[in-house]
């Protein structure tokens, strides 16, 4: 049965650009391809979430600006559903622009996150009615914090997408239930794996991971730590990968265990690597793909 995710974080529009080379300086290069999508690591996760097969909602600021009619027309195509924090919002939502180059799947990005664009509104406990799972980016800490406390009181599971530290977290990691860390994610006073792991399960915090691209993902589940290897492949695109795996297993987390759950989800964000941007990875291939 299709189950309700709620994504709370960052939206933004990517531009994102294929190239043979990054330019150099005062260069100018033609792209071999361009992609013009919603992003931000809530929002690829709740494009994901839906993909397999269920009913995302994104919560996250977009405004009126007349480019958020481009992501909205992609959210809608994706069929997620948005609750904007702040519709009347006059400024530009962040922007990113990527190169990616053909040869090595690199990336660059140029980018203004939520910072400019923080939410204070209050929210109302009716919107996690149904909810099945949440997933945090960190990027509208105020009403993550206000989330958190209400699915907590609820037991509806959290998920924390540690892509890096920000300040507000310490007031809500020891809400959640499942924290998946990038290799670049340092609690203070953390400088490596171990320290970090030790953080964060000292707050309470019953499953842990932390990534680092195609190398294994090291967790601690409980008191079971471990290694999940990563599927070896030929990459196109790795842009949107870490996002992609964090909506997966909210999709697979709601059907099994932790490790598997991150296994299927490795797959998921694997396959899509093999692919140039964040959305040609689901053209003409059903979820069913996917299912465990």
């Amino acid at each position: 049965m299709p189950k309700n995710g709620l994504f709370i974080g960052l939206i933004t529009l990517d531009f994102a650009y294929l190239v043979t080379d990054y330019p150099s300086q005062n260069q100018k290069i033609v792209a071999a391809d361009s992609i013009t999508a919603a992003g931000g690591p809530a929002t690829n996760a709740a494009v994901t979430f839906s993909y397999l097969g269920n009913k995302s909602m994104l919560l996250g600021v977009l405004g009126c600006h007349p480019i958020t009619q481009l992501i909205k027309a992609d959210l809608e195509e994706c069929k997620v559903s948005l609750t904007d924090l702040e519709p009347m919002h006059i400024d530009s939502p962040p922007v990113s622009s990527i190169i990616i180059t053909q040869s090595s799947a690199n990336r660059a990005v140029i980018s203004i996150n939520a910072t400019k664009s923080q939410s204070s509104q209050r929210i109302d406990p009716d919107m996690l009615k149904g909810v099945d799972i949440i997933l945090i980016d960190g990027h509208q800490m105020a009403a993550s914090k206000e989330i958190a406390q209400i699915a907590k009181s609820n037991n509806i599971p959290i998920v924390v997408d540690a892509g890096s530290w920000k300040a507000g977290f310490e007031q809500i990691l020891p809400l959640v239930d499942y924290t998946i860390c990038s290799a670049n994610f340092y609690p203070p006073n953390c400088h490596n794996s171990k320290e970090v792991f030790a953080y964060l399960s000292e707050i309470g915090i019953p499953h842990i991971a932390i990534t680092c691209g195609e190398k294994p993902i090291q967790y601690l589940s409980g008191s079971i730590s471990g290694i999940i290897e990563v599927p070896q492949i030929n990459p196109v695109d790795t842009l949107g990968a870490g996002d992609i795996f964090h909506g997966a297993f909210c999709h697979y987390i709601l059907q099994t265990n932790f490790t598997e759950a991150l296994a299927a989800a490795t797959k998921v964000a694997s396959h899509s690597c093999q692919f140039f941007g964040t959305r040609r990875w689901m053209e003409n291939r059903h979820f069913t793909k996917f299912r465990l």
